[in-house]
């Protein structure tokens, strides 16, 4: 067989319908899990202002610099936690690990509810960077489980916009909780949804191979590729070794903090460019995490529509890849306009098409941890190559602040960085991983 080929290509290749849809109720769990993840993730922003009021006034007294050190205090636990979670989902599998996942990440988001002072705060933070530092390394193990490697960055693109309905419903129901019971019960508001998941999980989840339902049939379909020789998880350490792994880890650490960047610093870039109020703020970050949500998932799906051109299996993932990495290219031109109404929507355009193509290439460079690992590595290698982009999203915010300060508010530099950065990425990972081979453990 080929290097990067599989034996997917002699699989059906098309689902019958008559195979089942079991994977698909296991993406909608994943899916769920994401929403709340980052529900958890997007309370302490909405809440931002009230909490920066003095304790006479209700809130702790935070201010622009403590918030800023607390962020940071999420981002380096996020980063670290990741490492640790890929392995341990790896060592106790994928139903229990998420589960203990959920449990910590959750049971940190409502302990913010306690919290009466800025160091309490940064302390709960720093917990649920830990906790929400395990959702991707358990949902991509999970994604490589359910599904053949040609439907993998479809599934991901699904549950990965989990992430964008989560921000919509923590900013329709925080402010919600706040008004009717104070800011310390908005902290609780996701605690249902998170012990509602707990118990769904347990009861519905299991292995292909244990589910009670599954049809023949669709086990059939979703172990088309070769079958891979039972094997215990493979130390992160060891996996540190392997090009693969920095063929998926470096490109993380370059294209993750954009995704950053457009979540965080697109309000303040409206702002400046375009002197919108806070309400006028609304329609563009609307528009704009809609956009990302379609790409999210069409960009899965964009390797199923080069297989049926009849593209090999890794060729159509890069050329996934590399349709997205050119329609975010055209975001440097958001540096030639002018502070205009058409600019203002030429802005939006431009943004809602890159953020768009971020998250189709999200899906793909995800899924290509399970085109290059064992299933047993999964875990791992996800969190190895997730902790490198939070780790790049904690410097390149530094890095953001000082140009923006040392420019006066001139976004050029940084719009220049996210139009070039995912062609150099692929770039790295093709050079490091020709044809996505996969890598050989060794038991």
């Amino acid at each position: 067989m080929a290097p990067g080929t599989s034996i997917e290509q002699h699989g059906p290749s098309q689902p019958d319908a008559r195979i089942g849809h079991i994977r698909w109720t296991i993406c909608a769990m994943l899916f769920a899990a994401t929403t709340i993840n980052y529900m958890d993730r997007q309370v302490l922003a909405l809440l931002k202002p009230t909490l920066m009021h003095t304790v006479a006034q209700g809130g702790i007294g935070l201010t622009e610099s403590s918030y800023g050190t607390i962020v940071g205090f999420f981002t380096f636990f996020y980063a670290f936690g990741l490492l640790f979670a890929g392995r341990f989902v790896d060592k106790v599998g994928t139903r229990i690990g998420y589960i203990a996942i959920m449990a910590v990440w959750s049971l940190s988001a409502m302990g913010h509810a306690l919290v009466n002072s800025v160091l309490q705060l940064g302390i709960a933070r720093a917990l649920l960077g830990i906790g929400e530092s395990g959702n991707f390394p358990a949902a991509n193990k999970t994604n490589a489980e359910w599904f053949p490697q040609k439907e993998r960055s479809l599934s991901f693109g699904i549950f990965n916009c989990g992430a964008n309905i989560g921000v919509i419903l923590a900013t329709l129901l925080v402010p919600i909780a706040t008004h009717l019971f104070g800011w310390h019960a908005a902290f609780l508001v996701t605690g249902v949804f998170s012990a509602s998941w707990i118990v769904l999980w347990f009861f519905k989840y299991h292995k292909p191979t244990e589910h009670p339902t599954l049809s023949r049939a669709e086990l059939a379909y979703i172990n088309q590729e070769a079958p891979e020789k039972p094997r215990p998880a493979t130390p992160w350490i060891k996996l540190v070794a392997f090009r693969q792994t920095w063929a998926y880890a470096i490109p993380k650490f370059l294209t993750d903090p954009i995704w950053w960047f457009f979540l965080y610093w697109l309000p303040g870039y409206f702002s400046d460019k375009f002197h919108l109020s806070l309400s006028g703020l609304g329609v563009p970050i609307l528009i704009v995490y809609n956009a990302s949500a379609v790409g999210s998932i069409y960009g899965g799906y964009l390797p199923a529509s080069f297989l049926r051109m009849g593209f090999p299996p890794h060729r159509a993932r890069l050329a996934a890849m590399f349709l997205c990495a050119c329609l975010i290219a055209p975001v440097f031109l958001i540096n030639y306009l002018h502070a205009d109404n058409f600019s203002k929507w030429a802005a939006i355009g431009l943004l809602s098409l890159a953020a768009a193509a971020h998250q189709g290439w999200s899906a793909n460079i995800f899924t290509t941890v399970s085109d290059m690992f064992p299933r047993s590595a999964v875990g791992s290698v996800t969190g190895i190559g997730s902790m490198a982009g939070a780790l790049g999203g904690f410097l390149f915010a530094n890095f953001i602040g000082y140009i923006l300060e040392l420019t006066h508010k001139n976004y050029s530099i940084l719009f220049i960085i996210a139009s070039s950065v995912y062609l150099i990425s692929l770039a790295i990972n093709m050079l490091l991983a020709p044809g996505l081979k996969k890598a050989e453990l060794h038991p």
